[in-house]
């Protein structure tokens, strides 16, 4: 029977929290304050992380700074290198949380459908 690790989780978030203080001092992007990390998953064999992100300006400029972050991970992986004390530090890959606007979208549904309930019941 094999244990599952801890080690992949913790890594991630020491990842996150490390790029949660690079990203906005090291990059020369103007989006790099709107953005904030939301996860982060590190492959079993550390090789290998995937860095979840959102914006404050919302999905329209996803796709451009999606790309920008991208570009910016080796420059990043080796910003991290200096600051954690890990073997390797795992290639960086970012991907837009879409998770934010959905939850914001269904709230605005739900909002929308308890005040139609309301107005049916007045009538």
């Amino acid at each position: 029977m094999k244990t599952v690790s801890n080690r992949p989780r913790r890594v991630a978030e020491l990842i996150r929290r490390e790029l949660a203080m690079l990203i906005p001092r090291e990059l020369d992007d103007p989006h790099a304050h709107q953005i904030t990390l939301t996860g982060a998953e590190v492959s079993r064999d550390m090789s290998s992380a995937r860095i979840y992100f959102s914006l404050l300006s919302g999905v329209a400029e996803a796709k451009q700074v999606t790309k920008s972050l991208n570009r910016a991970a080796g420059f990043l992986r080796h910003a991290l290198m200096g600051r954690v004390s890990l073997r390797t530090v795992p290639a960086l890959r970012f991907y837009f949380d879409e998770s934010v606007e959905r939850g914001a979208r269904i709230d605005t549904l739900i909002d929308q459908a308890i005040s139609e309930d309301k107005q049916n019941q007045d009538k």
